[in-house]
């Protein structure tokens, strides 16, 4: 992990497809599609959020059901059809005035590889192609779609002193 200092750690931003979902995309015949979203991530960018941190997605695609997920999610930040990500991703810090060492970007495949490297933080999850990997800072335990999300929040707040707070309203 080198010596990223997760205190600092303000944004966290996030590819959709294979990291907020599995994958998958479901066409349906009348066109419209469908994606799996996991309610542990969305639990985890609520607490995110609770903690006072901000959240986006950047995506590579258009789609109808992460605008509904991002809306679902009180997500203001969403960007898609983004081919080249590093861009949008250093405009958006640039409009909210932070520096890249204080942003985490969680990718999976070969597009996502400029803001992995960017960000102060990046990361792979596990289903992650090779490449990506090698470049992260961290790799989460769970695939996309199925608890990475939650695993980096858990990962980020624990190691920067704001889990036990969040913990008071489980825990009274």
């Amino acid at each position: 992990m080198g010596n990223v200092n997760l205190a600092n750690i303000e944004m966290l931003v996030m590819d959709v497809d294979g990291v907020l979902t599995d994958g998958t995309l479901v066409i349906h015949a009348d066109g419209s599609e469908s994606k799996h979203f996991s309610a542990l991530d969305g639990h985890g960018i609520r607490m995110w959020k609770r903690a006072g941190l901000d959240v986006a997605l950047i995506s590579g695609r258009a789609s109808e059901p992460t605008t509904r997920r991002a809306e679902q999610l009180q997500i203001e930040h969403v960007f898609q059809d983004c081919h080249h990500k590093l861009p949008v991703f250093e405009t958006l810090l640039k409009q909210i005035g932070l520096p890249p060492e204080k942003a985490a970007f969680i990718g999976d495949d070969l597009t996502d590889l400029p803001v992995i490297r960017y960000a102060g933080f990046g990361i792979a999850v596990a289903n992650a192609v090779a490449e990506v990997k090698r470049y992260a800072d961290y790799v989460t335990t769970h695939p996309g779609g199925r608890g990475a999300v939650r695993e980096v929040i858990e990962y980020i707040l624990k190691n920067s002193g704001r889990w036990q707070a969040l913990m008071e309203r489980y825990l009274p």
